[in-house]
């Protein structure tokens, strides 16, 4: 079973910083990529120029948040939070 992950779309960055009620800037923070990268990536059709690193840097900045990446199964490519497992947040 392989750990590579497919290139994140412009539409799953954006739709992970909306769950999160994150703005470009802590995205930018939690994850040391570039303002204007992110912004760049964002405003992308679908496939975004961002190189490997900080396509991994986004990804792991979002899932440590607790967001989970959906494979494209027919479907589309997509985003959602994980559970929260005994904890409500109110």
């Amino acid at each position: 079973m392989s750990n590579e992950h497919k290139p994140l779309t412009s539409a799953q960055i954006r739709a992970a910083r909306a769950l999160l009620r994150w703005r470009a800037e802590d995205l930018a923070c939690e994850s040391s990529v570039g303002i204007a990268t992110i912004r760049r990536a964002e405003l992308a059709q679908d496939v975004t120029s961002l190189t490997a690193a900080n396509d991994l840097a986004l990804r792991r900045a979002l899932e440590a948040a607790g967001v989970e990446f959906i494979d494209e199964n027919g479907g589309g490519p997509g985003v959602r939070l994980r559970g929260q497992k005994g904890r409500s947040r109110k």
